[in-house]
């Protein structure tokens, strides 16, 4: 069993920062692709940024030159970085991981809990 587990939300000032992680737990032996989501109230969850296992990043248009995705192969963790950060920001954030290689097999779609990110104006 695998599990995804995202940590390092809170609350925050508009203009301010946090760092969000998510580790990856269980007899993992690679993931592909990881990605961070954001779904605020009332709205569809939402593709904030993605990192292939090679370290290619792609952003959403309202998050680019803000935030910023990082990963470590060798802990199966994905971070994100976010500056300056706005009140349209806030929202529960979301790791994903598209495929998991494990001892047992195939693990497509992995979800973490989601952490809560309140930026205040």
């Amino acid at each position: 069993q695998v599990q995804l587990v995202e940590s390092g939300g809170g609350l925050v000032q508009a203009g301010g920062s946090l760092r969000l992680s998510c580790a990856a737990s269980g007899r993992i032996r690679s993931i592909n692709a990881m990605a961070w989501y954001r779904q605020a109230p009332g709205k569809q969850r939402e593709l904030v940024a993605t990192i292939t296992s090679g370290g290619s990043t792609n952003y959403a248009d309202s998050v680019k030159g803000r935030f910023t995705i990082s990963r470590d192969n060798a802990k199966n963790t994905v971070h994100l970085q976010m500056n300056d950060l706005k009140p349209e920001d806030t929202a529960v954030y979301y790791c994903n991981a598209d495929r998991m290689r494990t001892d047992l097999g195939l693990v497509f779609g992995s979800w973490g809990q989601g952490t809560q990110v309140t930026v205040s104006s």
